[in-house]
């Protein structure tokens, strides 16, 4: 089965790779055999992140436009908020990327967190290299928008693009640290509103002292998305991005930290939370309950 699965994905066959995802978060026996055959791949994955309300998905549906008219095929897995009952994604974003749905150049992909803190969803890195057998000139990485995002997708994408909006000023302080280590690309969205400018100018000031230790600045670009305006410029910056040395430099910082993450998933699978739970709460029934030397029961 997984193998006629593969070459129908290899074929560009949408409804295969739209099963072989489902199979992959399931974790349907067989899989991780699946995941070692499949072949390896340059094809570039872009990050798209920020607080939520910043126009994320819409900068997403003018980047997919954009694409298509430069006859580019791109895939995009949205990460959305899970559903507290079923874990499923809760897809009300994704009424802004309904054009293309049914485009034969554009696969689109809702991801439920489940659970995760990180903004990200818990099979991305093995969905992400799964895409990359389909044959497609780009993936797109759109995060849920929650704090620690913005520092995981660096560990996925080859290029990062944080959205942020004018009145971000305050928020900006607190994201500063970690968006001046993984941010290849600023946009500043909605950038019709006033002190658009203003803040442009702010943030690159507060950049100033990451542009000396790095061979290629970040790029800060104003965007419109509701009107398009800006995201030729908005592409130009990625593709300058994937052009510069730095770029091959990351990739091994890249796959050291995906290698990290899968190690680290494969470690804890003998583990359920559950259980530990339950065992830790009759523990704790007893006396002098010692939380360091139970976990040196179960490492």
């Amino acid at each position: 089965m997984w193998q006629a699965l593969l070459q129908q994905i290899q074929q560009h066959d949408i409804k295969s790779l739209a099963r072989a995802i489902s199979l992959i978060e399931n974790e349907v026996e067989g899989y991780d055999v699946f995941l070692k055959q499949l072949p390896a791949s340059n094809t570039p994955v872009i990050g798209i992140t920020g607080a939520p309300g910043a126009g994320k998905s819409t900068l997403t549906d003018a980047l997919l436009n954009y694409l298509v008219q430069q006859n580019k095929k791109a895939a995009v897995l949205c990460v959305d908020p899970s559903s507290a009952f079923n874990l499923g994604a809760l897809l009300g974003d994704r009424i802004r990327m309904s054009d293309w749905y049914t485009h034969p150049n554009v696969f689109i992909r809702s991801l439920a967190t489940r659970g995760s803190l990180g903004g990200l969803h818990p099979k991305i890195i093995e969905i992400t290299d799964l895409v990359k057998a389909a044959g497609f000139d780009f993936i797109i990485v759109e995060t849920v928008g929650v704090g620690q995002s913005e520092i995981e997708i660096a560990g996925l994408a080859d290029v990062t693009t944080v959205v942020l909006v004018p009145e971000a000023g305050d928020e900006i302080q607190t994201m500063k640290a970690g968006l001046m280590e993984i941010a290849n690309v600023f946009v500043i969205n909605k950038a019709d509103r006033p002190d658009a400018a203003l803040f442009a100018k702010n943030l690159q000031l507060m950049l100033a002292p990451v542009f000396t230790q790095q061979q290629q600045p970040v790029a800060i670009i104003k965007t419109v998305a509701t009107t398009k305006q800006g995201i030729e410029e908005w592409w130009q910056a990625i593709e300058q991005w994937l052009q510069q040395p730095a770029y091959n430099d990351k990739k091994v910082h890249l796959l050291a930290e995906k290698a990290w993450h899968l190690i680290q998933q494969q470690k804890m699978k003998g583990f359920n939370k559950a259980a530990i739970k339950n065992e830790i709460a009759v523990l704790m029934q007893e006396t002098g309950f010692n939380l360091y030397q139970y976990i040196t029961t179960k490492v």
